[in-house]
Order: structure tokens, then sequence, then C-alpha cells
């Protein structure tokens, strides 16, 4: 595994060696290239100008900020470079929080902390079983591809996990979500046996079926194609018919739950 930062962990005067990995696999992931039907050739773009419809190379395009409908402030060469942060190669804790007060809403990108060399394993060790005997998570702030931005660090195992967070201009409130200002309160039978569905469906995290069936069946094609097989849609089975009763419903769906678990 590479590493894609090497600095330090800052809080207080302790200051902590350590690299940072992305935590993210991509290897698995399916891309497509968009060919030319006649030729199989590879489409490429060039960019234009819509007002002009010429083609432009990068030396002529500046950046621009529409602040009104056809109006922009114009950034020309490095006018830009002025606001971009350079990296103090540190990680600066600045609070340690609970976890459970940052909303998963916040979490961004997702990266691995580990120690950078044996010098640093002891007080890397001591930082991980602190954050887990707390129950705290350290924010904190770091420069990245000359931005900076928010992270939360919270242990795992023998390292640590490095979230970057969204700021709060980001997110949108959840009170704008249609349909959700007056809902009525539940009946309570029904609420009952919600309740009691919800335990017969209860498990583990760890027992969960995650396979990507989408990525299985994607590669089940793309390999009958390289064998020059036809391929074919396949009909899925139709869905039983939604159910008008919810007490039905609920009862049927404990039923049903009942005879998988047994």
């Amino acid at each position: 595994m590479r590493s894609v930062w090497k600095g330090h962990i800052r809080f207080s005067l302790v200051t902590i060696p350590i690299q940072i990995f992305n935590a993210v696999e991509t290897k698995g992931n399916i891309s497509f290239r968009q060919l030319h039907a006649e030729d199989n050739g590879p489409i490429g773009y060039k960019k234009y100008c819509k007002s002009c419809d010429k083609t432009v190379s990068s030396s002529d395009i500046v950046k621009g900020f529409e602040y009104e409908p056809d109006t922009y402030a114009v950034f020309k060469g490095d006018e830009l470079q002025s606001v971009k942060l350079k990296s103090t190669r540190a990680i600066d804790i600045e609070a340690f929080v609970d976890q459970k007060e940052v909303h998963p809403s916040r979490y961004e990108n997702v990266y691995f902390v580990g120690p950078e060399g044996d010098i640093a394993k002891k007080t890397f060790s001591l930082l991980c079983k602190t954050l887990r005997d707390s129950g705290k998570a350290g924010i904190g702030r770091i420069i990245l591809r000359d931005r900076e931005d928010v992270v939360m660090i919270t242990p795992h195992e023998n390292a640590l996990i490095m979230y970057k967070l969204r700021f709060p201009y980001e997110i949108r409130n959840i009170d704008n979500v249609p349909d959700t200002e007056k809902l009525e309160d539940p009946d309570e039978a029904q609420l009952a046996l919600a309740k009691q569905l919800v335990e017969t469906l209860s498990t583990t995290f760890d027992k969960i079926d995650f396979e990507d069936r989408y990525r299985d069946a994607l590669m089940d094609l793309v390999e009958k194609k390289i064998e020059g097989k036809e391929v074919v849609n396949i009909d899925q089975e139709e869905n039983d018919k939604p159910v008008v009763d919810i007490m039905d419903a609920l009862k049927k769906s404990i039923e049903e739950s009942k005879k998988k678990s047994a």
C-alpha cells in the first residue's frame, strides 16, 4: 500500500510522524470508453467557445465566476494562486469531540492513517489507545492539493481512520425534504408489529451480504462479449402485488422472516 501523504499529527506539544493511505480500493471498478460505432475509434473532445464557435487551446482559456446571469468576474493567469495554501505537512488537532456528535452526512472521503517509522510507533499507539478509551475523535485541519480541509481522526484496530468532513454550507437542510412537515403518529398496533418485524430481521453488520450484484452481472456481460457469445436480456421476476392492508403486510412479513431464520 502506497502512502498519498506524509507529515505529522500535532496536538498541543505532541507531534507524531504519520503517513496517510487511500482507504477506498478502485482497482475493481468497471469503466467504459466511448467509441465511434463505425470503426471503434476512441472519442475525443475539443474545447470550443459557444459564442464564436471556435476551437480554443488551454492558453486561450480563463476562469470566470458567474455572479449574475451571463456576467462574470474573470481571473487570468496566476491570480487564483494567491488563495492556494502551502502545505505545512501537519494535521493540527484543534479539539476532541464525541464521534456520535458528528452526523454521517458530514463524512466525505475516508483514509487510513499509520505511523511513519519505528520511532513514531510508541506515540502513535498512545494516541490510538487514548482515543479508544475516551471515545473521542480528533478534529483538525490538513492541506491536500492546495486546499485546506477539516478532518476527523478516529481509532480503528491498530491504526487510525481519517474522514475528510464536508463544511456545513455543503449540506442541505433536511427540513426542506417535501411532505415531512406534519407526519401522523402511527397506529400503536401497527407500530408494535413493525418493531417485531425489525427485531425478527435484526442481525449483526458483519453478516450482511454486500455482494455487488450489478458489478457481477456487468462483468458476466463483458466476459460473454469477449468470448463472442450472444448477449440477451434476462427478464426479471415480477414483484408480488403490494398488499394494501398494512397490518396484513406486517404479519405476512414477520411470518416470512421467521421461515427464513428457522
